[in-house]
């Protein structure tokens, strides 16, 4: 089974690094983080990841996944890699994303008319292209499957992997990672923090979020 796991400059590495973590403990994987070059690509915090194909090279994937982060307005208008993404979703088994990322793909046109979740604070954006927005952790719609906020990317690969290979394998992953979750705090939902903590956030992400709302509306206008 291949897996062709797009990157990107700014993204949020632990969108993609969680989910590979558990798609290469899947049995019979290959797996392909791809870009436009071969050249490294640097995550919104500086780590740095090197490609292992272009666009033009990547194998058909059978799971195609797409990461989010801050660099993920750039792409949305970025048509070299929105038609890659096109191409690989007509014959991959699934399109995939975690945060960020589903916006990505609502951008290419993929997730319209489907139900998929992002992060909690640009989930709405989805609805600008005909997508439903849902406030799950991960959602599964026919074959699209889509994760919430950068940490679910772990629960949204160990669900793809019982999808793929049974309940047994996924729990045996999970398993193996010690993906036992007790966070410190209860307030990593907006549901479950303080309506001080959250505003503050959002506060802080002001002008960023008007920016990224624009670019949503503008690539929404062009499907």
């Amino acid at each position: 089974m291949h897996i062709a796991m797009l990157i990107f400059p700014d993204m949020t590495q632990l969108d993609l690094t969680g989910p590979y973590e558990v798609f290469a403990r899947m049995p019979g994987t290959v797996i392909d983080l791809v870009w436009k070059t071969r050249d490294p690509v640097r995550d919104f915090s500086g780590l740095t990841i090197l490609p292992s194909a272009v666009f033009t090279d990547c194998p058909q994937a059978d799971i195609l996944f797409v990461p989010g982060g801050f660099g993920q307005g750039v792409l949305m208008e970025d048509g070299e890699t929105l038609s890659f993404l096109r191409h690989q979703a007509e014959e991959a088994r699934y399109v995939t994303s975690v945060c960020t990322g589903s916006l990505i793909l609502a951008a290419a046109g993929l997730l319209t008319g489907y139900r998929a979740t992002c992060h909690w604070q640009w989930l709405d954006q989805l609805a600008l292209f005909g997508v439903e927005p849902v406030s799950e952790r991960v959602v599964i719609d026919r074959d699209r499957v889509t994760g919430a906020g950068v940490t679910s990317g772990i629960d949204f690969a160990l669900t793809l992997a019982a999808e793929l290979h049974g309940e047994a394998v996924a729990r045996t992953i999970q398993l193996s990672m010690e993906y036992d979750p007790a966070p410190p705090f209860d307030g990593g939902s907006p549901k479950t923090e303080s309506p001080e903590i959250r505003a503050a956030l959002e506060k802080r992400l002001e002008k960023f979020a008007a920016e990224r709302l624009a670019i949503a509306k503008r690539a929404a206008a062009k499907l």
